[in-house]
């Protein structure tokens, strides 16, 4: 049977809606469910942090004191959703567990630097990755979403590699100049990774430390760059993640 939440969108040409088709809908579920269950855990994580709120439910810990983070819900939802999914249900049971597997890669995807770093680093500056990795996943979901694609299926073979080997060519410069989002982006959509490509790179990165010598004009100009996004960007994090834990430095002993 058609699922109501097709009717509720615009048409398009021959009649059908935009999210006509199962995969469409589900797409779309399980981009909006990761969202609000990353903004969810990650508002309850600050809540908890939080004296203004004593009552907020704390952490999940065992009798021996084990803490139980929520990236282990998340992972046992994606396993048995993606399994059901696996078995491409009728809707609207394929759009249900879509719907679950967005809410555990949103629980997942919020303790990303867990993953990266293998330690508990969730209010550390390094924990903040956790913030990059979903503005990735849900640029590149919703670009695959809305069809964006670098390439037409009408092509010739050999023009869609061409295409295809350029394409990752430019963005694999943005990348190397330490444009990552930009870079990951541009795989889908050439003109983000070739604005990547072409602008000054990031003073930290391979291709600075390869290309601009110390003392240069680019260097300062990177820099200086890199130094007023960088607290643009912290801002947006501090926003959404909240500002990461300062520690204090050891106390020095004389002797």
């Amino acid at each position: 049977m058609d699922w109501p939440l097709a009717q509720f969108v615009l048409e398009i040409d021959g009649g059908e809606t935009f999210l006509s088709e199962d995969g469409a809908r589900s797409g779309l579920i399980l981009l909006t469910t990761m969202l609000l269950s990353f903004l969810f855990i990650r508002t309850s994580a600050r809540l908890m942090r939080s004296p203004k709120v004593p009552w907020w439910p704390g952490s999940i810990e065992t009798e021996g004191g084990l803490h139980v983070h929520h990236l282990v819900f998340g992972i046992v939802l994606m396993l048995i959703s993606g399994f059901v999914l696996a078995l491409q249900p009728a809707s609207p049971g394929g759009e249900i567990m879509a719907g679950l597997f967005g809410i555990g890669a949103g629980l997942t995807l919020d303790e990303f630097a867990l993953w990266l770093h293998l330690e508990d680093v969730y209010w550390s500056e390094e924990g903040r990755r956790s913030v990059d990795a979903v503005v990735i996943a849900v640029l590149l979901g919703g670009l695959v979403l809305v069809g964006f694609l670098p390439v037409s299926t009408d092509e010739t073979i050999p023009t869609i590699l061409l295409t295809v080997l350029i394409n990752l060519t430019i963005s694999g410069i943005a990348i190397f100049k330490g444009k990552v989002v930009m870079g990951v982006v541009g795989v889908l959509v050439p003109i983000v990774g070739l604005i990547g490509s072409i602008r000054i790179a990031k003073p930290n990165s391979p291709w600075a430390r390869r290309f601009y010598k110390e003392g240069s004009r680019k260097l300062a100009k990177s820099q200086a760059r890199a130094a007023r996004h960088t607290r643009r960007y912290q801002r947006f994090q501090n926003q959404v993640a909240g500002a990461p834990t300062t520690l204090k430095p050891p106390p020095k002993v004389d002797g």
